[in-house]
């Protein structure tokens, strides 16, 4: 086995420390809980209508919290499609220049076509080297996982796996159970804290366990709370976590809010339109993961704070007003110049991508 892959799968494996940590800590509340709490300190006080009512509502936000989480873990991180891969020839051109230009040229001819709208801080074709592609954009290489994540959030070590495009929803919600979880949890296990804590219930193991779970669960509480609070936030504004530290850069140059489309149509990108589906971890969010709709201003400074209080954009060629695209509509405007956006929101010379 090579040096690298033996490293990369001791990493993978070192990642599932902090998940088993999770899970242990899961498993102990529950035990706690159920058999210390409910069974022996409530039914052995003769309070078995409210064990049996902690009981029903536990296991709700129990089964919510373990299923998102799963699902937060197991789920793989969505990856660029074909169409943003270089062909054998483009490769082969792409490796045998040496100036930046004709590398940049080739990018050029390869991404015509492509939804893409946002470049590097220097105005250049998003390129991954070791995926050999160009990135779609709010696309980003996690080096964790060695590949390009579609709207690639962060990597986080607590689910050890890529927070994006495909679970970036079941991760939301993950934060949102294990806080009602703990909630749930501190709110009903305090009276009997206060009773073991001043000695009016008997000293018995539970007591060990119910300070315990007291303690663990206001902890995370506040520590989930303020990380909910920072990714609601993010989803009001329609950016991931790598945008908020670096906004994306489009023709234009950098904007934090180049694909905020408003507050609710933000919310609805992530969680779909369906509201059924809202507080489930099933997958519900819109689009495709490749492209976005943006909120393009014309480069006039102006017209950037004029766009921020209404829907309409202007487009990076022809500085015509268009409505904001729907994502069943995106439509290379960084790099194919000759397509025109008419000021009824029909296109001009536009070829259609295959895909």
């Amino acid at each position: 086995m090579a040096p690298c892959t033996l490293w990369r799968c001791c990493q993978r494996s070192v990642g599932w420390v902090p998940v088993l940590f999770i899970t242990f800590v899961v498993v102990w509340s529950y035990y706690a809980y159920v058999v210390e709490l409910c069974v022996f300190t409530l039914s052995g006080n003769g309070e078995n209508g409210k064990a049996v009512v902690y009981l029903v509502a536990f296991h709700l936000f129990f089964v919510m919290f373990v299923w998102s989480y799963w699902m937060t873990i197991f789920t793989s991180p969505a990856s660029p499609s074909k169409e943003f891969y270089l062909s054998s020839s483009e490769k082969e051109r792409y490796e045998k220049e040496f100036s930046q230009e004709r590398q940049q040229e080739i990018l050029r001819r390869a991404a015509r076509g492509l939804p893409v709208y946002t470049t590097s801080a220097t105005q250049t074709i998003r390129y991954c080297e070791r995926c050999q592609l160009i990135k779609p954009d709010r696309a980003h290489h996690c080096s964790a996982c060695d590949i390009c994540v579609l709207k690639m959030d962060h990597h986080c070590p607590w689910v050890n796996n890529c927070v994006g495009f495909s679970n970036y929803k079941f991760f939301l919600l993950f934060l949102l159970y294990s806080l009602l979880y703990c909630l749930f949890v501190a709110t009903t296990v305090l009276q009997y804290f206060i009773k073991f804590w001043t000695n009016e219930l008997s000293d018995t193991r539970a007591k060990f366990h119910v300070l315990f779970l007291f303690f663990v669960s206001t902890m995370f509480f506040i520590s989930v709370l303020s990380l909910l609070s920072y990714h609601c936030w993010l989803v009001g504004k329609n950016r991931t976590t790598i945008e908020s530290f670096r906004a994306p850069t489009f023709s234009y140059g950098p904007d934090g809010n180049g694909f905020s489309l408003g507050c609710s149509k933000n919310w609805r990108q992530v969680f779909g339109d369906e509201k059924k589906y809202w507080l489930l971890p099933v997958f519900s969010s819109q689009g495709d993961g490749c492209s976005f709709p943006t909120r393009l201003v014309g480069t006039d400074p102006e017209q950037a704070s004029v766009s921020n209080q209404s829907e309409s954009g202007r487009s990076i060629g022809s500085n015509q007003p268009f409505p904001i695209k729907p994502l069943s509509e995106s439509k290379n405007r960084l790099l194919d110049s000759e397509s025109q956006w008419l000021e009824d929101g029909s296109e001009e010379g536009v070829v259609r991508p295959g895909f």
